[in-house]
């Protein structure tokens, strides 16, 4: 079972992608959060003009991870670090055994 410490490597890890990730789909010049009409609601993220919309049509997560610029295999890289240490794996683990030992864990825990 990963330690406290471990667990908030990986937490850490996994937050910053996702602020990686959400900076390049909504960046802050080509969009405006707005007060959602239902309380307790996320905002609203709009485009601040036509020309921004354009341009956020074509920024998807798809897209994204066909592009896989060098920013996002690094995060991601950090965040197979922190779950392959938390576990006690080699942090050069490949895909097909951490798939096969995360399978393990999983099966194991059923029982």
């Amino acid at each position: 079972m990963p330690t406290i410490p471990a667990l908030v490597a990986i937490a850490e890890a996994a937050r910053r992608l996702n602020e990686l990730r959400e900076a390049w789909l909504n960046p802050p010049d080509l969009v405006e959060r707005v007060a959602e009409v239902v309380p307790d609601f996320p905002e609203r993220i709009v485009p601040v003009s036509p020309e921004a919309a354009a341009v956020l049509r074509k920024r998807t997560l798809t897209n994204l991870y066909n592009e896989r610029p060098a920013w996002l295999d690094n995060a991601h890289r950090e965040l197979d670090t922190a779950v392959a240490t938390a576990y006690g794996w080699p942090t050069d683990i490949g895909e097909e055994d951490a798939l096969v030992r995360l399978l393990a864990l999983n099966l194991e825990a059923r029982f």
